[in-house]
């Protein structure tokens, strides 16, 4: 079972069971059955810092992952931890599920380009 911790610090209301119930199914899908996952909603001047911190650039985004176990190999009875993916509800608007399944495939590994996108394909046709 995948079990999705979700917090929202963005002031807006978000839809974080549809959240959870589509990071399950996506994960399931690229073939994670179980692990841990974050799903933060967040303020534009948080998101922002973020990405000024993490990646150097001064600007809002809509989606940010901070990966962690991705597919690796773990010892038995080691629980998977996926890592965070967090949202800017005021960037994404209510366009929310395209930038979560986008984040999701960066913390399994996957970079931008044909394979991301035809993964997002797959998961917008669900």
């Amino acid at each position: 079972m995948i079990d999705v911790e979700t917090s929202n610090r963005s002031g807006m209301s978000v839809e974080t069971d549809a959240a959870v119930e589509l990071a399950q199914r996506v994960l399931v899908t690229e073939g994670i059955g179980d692990g841990e996952l974050g799903i933060a909603f967040v303020a534009p001047d948080e998101i922002r810092a973020l990405k000024r911190e993490h990646l150097g650039e001064d600007e809002a985004t809509d989606v940010l992952s901070f990966p962690l176990d991705g597919r690796d190999d773990l010892p038995e009875g080691t629980p998977r931890a996926l890592g965070d993916v967090v949202l800017c509800p005021q960037v994404v608007g209510s366009q929310w599920r395209e930038p979560l399944v986008h984040g999701l495939l960066h913390l399994l590994g996957y970079d931008h380009g044909d394979e991301m996108e035809a993964r997002e394909l797959v998961h917008a046709t669900q």
